[in-house]
C-alpha cells in the first residue's frame, strides 16, 4: 500500500466525497482500492491505493493528474508542477505558489517580481498588486510552474510560471472573452448556480482548473463583474475573481501576447 498527496484541495468535508468519486471513476479497470486517509494543513487529499495494480494506478495518476511532492529532496530543477497561490500579502516583491511540500516543513515555491515582469508584461516594471489585480489571481487558484532553482540548505524553492500557464494567460486574453474564476465549487454545485440565476444565457462554457476550481466562460459583450453579486449569492463560501481581457490589453499592450 502507498500513501499518495493529491494535487487538489477541498475547501469542505462534503467534497472529500467528491475526490472519492472522482477516483473510482479514474481508476475504472484496474485492480486497486483507494482510501482517503485526510487531509493536510494546507487542504491537499492524501489517499492510500493498494491492490494488484498499484504500481499502475500510483503511475497513472501522476501522469493524468499529478502528485504533490511533498517532500523538498523530491523536487528536480526544471521540472513542471501544478500549485496553488498563496500567501498574497507576504510581500511586495515576491510572489508564492502552495505546491504540497510539507516535508522537512512547509516550503511554498517563490517567484520573484522580475520573473513575473519578464514573463507577463515583456520586461516592464509592473507591481505585483497589479498582477493581481489584471489576472484574477487570488488565494488558491491554481497555477502550472517551473522549477528554476532549488536551495536545499536554505530550504529555498525558486520558481517562474511555466510555459503551459503562459499559453493558457495568451489564450485567454486574445478570445477577448471575460473569464469569472470560482473557487471552493464543484462543476455541478458551479452549474446549478448559473441556472439559478439566469447567467447560463451568459455563458459559452465553464472550464475546470481543478476538481473544486472552474473558470467560467463569458459571452462576448458579458461584463464577468456583473455575475459576481448574482452567482456569489448562491456560492456564498467559494471565492470569485475576475480574469478581463480588456483590462490586460489596456494596461500591457499587444506585448502580453508576444
Amino acid at each position: 500500500m502507498s500513501t499518495l498527496t493529491l494535487p487538489a484541495k477541498v475547501y469542505n468535508n462534503l467534497q472529500l466525497k467528491l475526490v472519492d468519486k472522482f477516483l473510482n471513476s479514474t481508476l475504472t479497470g484496474l485492480n486497486v482500492k483507494t482510501q482517503i486517509c485526510g487531509v493536510t494543513s494546507r487542504g491537499f487529499v492524501q489517499i492510500a491505493v493498494s491492490g494488484e495494480d498499484e504500481s499502475v494506478a500510483h503511475r497513472y495518476l501522476d501522469e493524468e493528474v499529478g502528485l504533490c511532492p511533498t517532500d523538498l529532496n523530491h523536487i528536480e530543477k526544471f521540472s513542471r508542477i501544478k500549485g496553488y497561490v498563496t500567501a498574497l500579502n507576504r510581500s511586495k516583491d515576491e510572489f508564492y505558489v502552495d505546491i504540497g511540500v510539507f516535508s522537512p516543513n512547509i516550503i511554498d515555491a517563490t517567484i520573484p517580481l522580475l520573473h513575473l515582469q519578464a514573463q507577463l508584461s515583456d520586461g516592464r516594471k509592473v507591481a505585483l498588486k497589479k498582477f493581481v489585480e489584471l489576472f484574477g489571481l487570488c488565494e488558491n487558484l491554481p497555477l502550472s510552474i517551473k522549477i528554476f532553482s532549488i536551495d536545499r540548505n536554505k530550504n529555498y524553492i525558486e520558481a517562474k510560471l511555466s510555459e503551459k500557464q503562459l499559453v493558457q494567460f495568451r489564450d485567454w486574453t486574445s478570445s477577448l472573452l471575460d473569464r469569472l474564476i470560482i473557487l471552493g465549487a464543484s462543476h455541478d454545485e458551479v452549474e446549478r448556480a448559473l441556472k439559478m440565476t439566469g447567467s447560463n444565457r451568459d455563458v459559452v462554457d465553464i472550464l475546470a482548473l481543478g476538481l473544486f476550481e472552474h473558470a467560467v466562460v463569458c459571452k462576448l459583450g458579458t461584463d464577468a463583474a456583473g455575475l459576481i453579486p448574482k452567482i456569489g449569492k448562491k456560492l456564498r463560501s467559494a471565492t470569485l475573481s475576475i480574469f478581463n481581457p480588456r483590462e490586460i490589453l489596456a494596461f500591457l499592450g499587444e506585448a502580453h501576447l508576444s
